[in-house]
């Protein structure tokens, strides 16, 4: 039996980043993680809100979150504790090599993998797509064998989105990484990690580098922090920009590897492959939570229980039928529009939110959680998208609900 002070359940970033602040504050923590989380399907940004309910862009984010619905977790989480959680985040992120820019009060953008401009608040500076707004030439590179990248898919976007003044310039680089399969960013990030990677893609992309130019890149500026970015930039004696991507994200797995380093540090206990399936209540508290893997479960006991599963992306809420969603382990309310009609719109991408995705435990506003008999659960904490209100790809806000309710949740 282990015992603890607080037990966070979920490796995510609500996951991480509460287990975090609870250690920060002298409390012995246990987080149990399950499956390899989903930072490698994580752009790693922290997006606070991206567009308001009409759709629009957001210019100011903190101003707009003050302005959201009654029902979205922002109101329960609060705009000072928001400030908080992003100046944390800030600091322990920096301590670890991988530092990220902007702030609350203005909105930063970031070049998609296909593109477009995408809002965000929180970036590594190697992805700070603002730079080349006021570049005269962008080269836009493309890397030989690398797959879900096209690099002529991009120029014909981008000018669409920084203007058609600027001179576009398409140019290709080689790895000579031979295996007989397409590469991912991953592996090409990797190849940059090396000394003989990293001379190659310096000498490859010097004859391109110069003063007023910008060059944009699928994200494979190494895996560890911004330490190729900061040394590249210096040599080039230009700004380089970074692109999102399609998964496996190398930036998710940088922050992941961030905090993890942090965690360590910090002493924090993770068990891995141990999922929570079982809770022991006395009263209106729980007391401890029966988890494992293939083997057997273990009991931890704590003061203070973490809820950071994912919701329905990541299996922490589940619905075989309408109008049955069941959160997985403490068994707390779900609150659902469960009408069949309205839970999807018709169109993915469309112009409203989701039904399914406003669905999320229901909490109190100190984001206990409530259970079926409508009672407040006293020591239970939900964080991330496990919350009710908001459509995370819709307002682009997913990163910064988890930083935010984790944050919270870890100082109540």
């Amino acid at each position: 039996m282990s015992k603890s002070d607080v037990v966070v359940i979920g490796n995510g970033v609500a996951g991480l980043v509460s287990a975090l602040v609870s250690a920060n504050q002298g409390q012995k923590v246990t987080l149990l993680s399950y499956g390899a989380g989903t930072f490698p399907l994580n752009s790693g940004l922290i997006d606070l809100l991206g567009y308001d309910d009409a759709g629009n862009a957001v210019e100011n984010p903190i101003e707009a979150i003050a302005k959201v619905a009654d029902s979205h977790p922002y109101k329960k989480i609060g705009v000072e504790t928001i400030k908080e959680a992003v100046k944390f985040f800030k600091n322990v992120v920096a301590s670890e090599g991988h530092p990220y820019v902007g702030d609350v009060d203005q909105q930063q953008w970031v070049i998609t993998g296909v593109g477009t401009l995408k809002p965000t608040c929180l970036l590594p500076e190697s992805m700070r797509g603002n730079k080349c707004f006021k570049a005269k030439e962008i080269v836009l590179v493309g890397v030989k064998e690398l797959k879900d990248y096209y690099v002529d898919m991009v120029a014909e976007n981008l000018p669409k989105e920084l203007g058609e003044d600027k001179k576009y310039t398409v140019v290709s680089i080689d790895t000579g990484l031979q295996g007989g399969r397409d590469l991912t960013t991953r592996d090409v990030a990797y190849w940059a990690d090396t000394d003989a990677g990293y001379s190659s893609l310096v000498s490859q992309l010097k004859a391109f580098a110069g003063a007023g130019k910008v060059l944009v890149v699928p994200q494979i500026l190494g895996t560890k922090g911004g330490t190729v970015y900061q040394k590249i930039s210096k040599e080039l004696g230009c700004d380089i920009v970074e692109t999102t991507g399609m998964p496996p994200s190398v930036n998710g797995v940088r922050l992941r590897d961030a905090l993890l380093s942090a965690l360590k540090k910090k002493g924090i206990h993770v068990i891995e492959n141990s999922k929570a399936e079982h809770v022991e209540f006395r009263g209106n508290k729980a007391v401890a939570v029966k988890a494992g893997g293939e083997v057997r479960l273990q009991t931890y006991e704590a003061k203070k229980f973490i809820l950071a599963t994912g919701g329905f992306y990541n299996g922490g809420i589940t619905m075989r039928d309408i109008g049955a969603p069941k959160e997985m382990v403490f068994g707390l309310q779900v609150e659902a529009d469960c009408v069949e009609e309205t839970w999807a719109n018709k169109q993915l991408f469309s112009d409203k939110k989701h039904g399914f995705a406003l669905a999320g435990v229901k909490t109190d506003a100190s984001l206990r959680g409530v259970n079926a008999s409508g009672k407040t659960i006293e020591n239970v904490y939900v964080a991330g998208r496990n919350l009710s209100g908001y459509d995370f790809c819709f307002e682009h806000s997913g990163n910064g609900v988890a930083l935010g309710s984790a944050y919270k949740a870890a100082k109540a």
